[in-house]
């Protein structure tokens, strides 16, 4: 896992974005943040664990599979 030191002002789907290149994935980085779960709207400095993805190809469309 890696880690991610948030920015003034930054929200969950802003860092999902800029980690994993998509607002979709802030699920995964609630889940490995349970005690950060309450905010919304993070303070400079906050370190986020970043869970790597695992490509789940049975739910993307046929054209996204590989």
């Amino acid at each position: 896992m890696q880690t991610y030191t948030t920015q003034q002002g930054q929200t969950w789907d802003q860092i999902s974005k800029e980690v994993y290149g998509s607002e979709l994935h802030i699920g995964e980085l609630m889940e490995s943040n349970p005690k950060l779960i309450d905010i919304f709207v993070f303070s400079a400095g906050t370190v986020l664990t970043v869970p790597e993805l695992t490509e789940d190809t049975a739910n993307m469309p046929p054209w996204r599979r590989r």
